[in-house]
């Protein structure tokens, strides 16, 4: 076992995360945390781990559950193709007879790449593959002093291979991963998960603890100052800027909504009435529709509300309109009860409209 690795484990030792999903050899409950754990903060993606498996504690309960009940436990999360994914994956995984337990397997799951089936893999199977997420990139690109862009095919194919060589498990090419001993396969599960605690805890993107660091005297970035500098990124994300208009209609008791198709964001939620103000105005979508309504005639809850996606940062208005007549809906909308609105999985953004209203 390399020096790297070895310092790794023992560092583990002292300073793992407890985490709930690590008292379990479940595949269920280690895959739910992982797909959990994709673009959400552990501290956040806790909660709602321990939320579904209390609701739906096996594969088979949670591929009975229906779509709308996983998209509504799946609420504040964000990235709602992830929810989307696990509850497919769920009846892939019935369907199958069982969770598979080769890479190869795991990967043919909807919604696992090449990190979610190393990460899966290698804990709840002890499978002799590395993974490769952002902290793995940030600790080996500063440890090695490594400047190839990690979001090349270049850079990939360069951390890939170097956090493969650095897996301490020793077997001869011609032996499988069926043929893994217990610690072997124990050291790779707690290999992976000590190389992305490291990442999360000790070599941060922003004020790493380099000066109480049990690597720093082999740090290649460290040693040169280059720690900030490190790892590199080619490509800048272009986040566009989108505007939109909510109407929430009170009738009666009553409000209308519609659950949102495929090919935009949200998919699947529900929201109320939605002019995008980059199509038209509220003026000339009433117009369209034949509603005597305006800004004259709405109450103005809340202006220029900001969400940030990934992508896009939303700009939203907020409105209340309370007709005198029940008007006609446009397609796609249907009216329910207010009182029921909860029931309905919806966006944070659609979230915080309620939450104005209520105020």
């Amino acid at each position: 076992m390399s020096e790297f690795a070895l310092t790794l484990l023992e560092w583990f030792r002292e300073n793992g995360r407890d985490l709930p999903w690590r008292h379990t050899d479940d595949p269920y409950a280690i895959w739910l945390s992982e797909i959990i754990l994709q673009q959400t903060q552990v501290k956040q993606g806790q909660d709602y781990w321990l939320r579904f498996i209390r609701r739906w504690p096996t594969v088979e309960q949670l591929a009975e559950a229906t779509e709308d009940e996983v998209l509504r436990e799946w609420q504040g999360l964000g990235y709602y193709s992830r929810a989307r994914n696990l509850h497919f994956a769920a009846r892939q995984i019935v369907q199958m007879g069982g969770f598979p337990q080769t890479l190869d397997g795991i990967k043919r799951l909807k919604g696992v790449g090449d990190y979610t089936a190393a990460a899966i893999g290698s804990i709840a199977f002890g499978l002799p593959v590395a993974v490769v997420d952002g902290n793995v990139y940030r600790v080996l690109s500063r440890h090695f002093g490594i400047a190839t862009p990690i979001d090349t095919t270049e850079g990939k194919k360069l951390f890939a291979a170097l956090a493969q060589d650095l897996l301490p498990v020793y077997l001869e090419k011609s032996q499988q991963s069926t043929n893994l001993s217990d610690s072997e396969g124990l050291r790779v599960s707690l290999y992976n998960q000590a190389i992305m605690d490291f990442g999360a805890i000790q070599c941060t993107p922003q004020s790493p603890r380099c000066l109480l660091c049990p690597l720093q005297e082999s740090c290649v970035a460290l040693r040169e100052g280059r720690v900030g500098l490190l790892p590199v990124k080619q490509k800048t994300l272009q986040v566009k800027e989108r505007h939109l208009i909510y109407i929430y209609i009170r009738y009666k008791g009553q409000t209308a909504i519609r659950r949102r198709g495929d090919g935009d964001i949200w998919q699947g939620l529900y929201e109320p009435i939605l002019i995008d103000n980059g199509q038209c105005t509220m003026d000339n979508w009433a117009e369209q529709n034949h509603y005597q309504l305006s800004v004259d005639n709405c109450q103005l809850l809340a202006k220029q509300v900001k969400h940030v996606l990934t992508h896009r940062v939303l700009m939203a208005d907020f409105y209340l309109w309370e007709p005198e007549k029940r008007p006609v809906l446009p397609e796609g909308y249907f009216w329910i009860d207010e009182a029921g609105f909860d029931g309905y999985a919806k966006p944070r953004l659609v979230e915080r409209l309620i939450e104005t209203l209520h105020r």
